[in-house]
């Protein structure tokens, strides 16, 4: 099940995304976070943007095990038509279709505002990532080498674009 963050989201979104954070060069954030510090992130994006979670339900219990959201892309005004994505799983909970959920759903969002370009930043190597971009007609714009150094290495980011169709409709979906 999809639906919108809630405030209570906060500490499992915090789990999941901590585990990239120590584990993986997919961020470039190198501290972990506290779930106060993603609960307040968690509110100034919601408060703007689409900010979606993965649901789980079996039986009584609900686990949360995905989520996705845009932010700001830039900060100068220019840039006020364009977000950047970010989706995130818990290890364990890739190859179940829930990236691919999350993304649509996300675009879906994205599309009833008057957000005209989505933006994908995907450290290399990343197929899985740049496969489910490709899928919803993301388009390869730009690859940074050696832009950013975690885990003792140099590391490349590969840029997507989405130009979205008007208002309510995605281009190439």
């Amino acid at each position: 099940m999809i639906r919108f963050v809630e405030p209570g989201d906060a500490a499992v979104i915090c789990e999941i995304y901590n585990y990239y954070i120590e584990n993986t060069a997919i961020t470039f954030e190198e501290e972990k976070l506290t779930p106060c510090e993603m609960e307040s992130r968690i509110k100034k994006i919601s408060a703007k943007f689409p900010y979606i979670v993965w649901e789980e339900n079996s039986g009584t219990k609900r686990e949360l095990t995905g989520y996705a959201y845009v932010n700001t892309w830039k900060e100068r005004a220019a840039y006020h038509y364009s977000v950047e994505d970010s989706i995130y799983l818990k290890n364990g909970c890739e190859g179940r279709g829930i990236g691919k959920a999350l993304l649509k759903r996300l675009l879906e969002e994205v599309g009833k505002t008057e957000i005209h370009a989505v933006v994908a930043g995907i450290t290399i190597p990343n197929e899985k990532s740049i496969g489910l971009h490709k899928a919803f007609g993301f388009k390869k714009i730009a690859q940074f080498e050696e832009i950013g150094f975690k885990q003792g290495r140099w590391l490349d980011v590969a840029y997507l674009e989405l130009i979205l169709a008007q208002k309510g409709t995605l281009s190439g979906n």
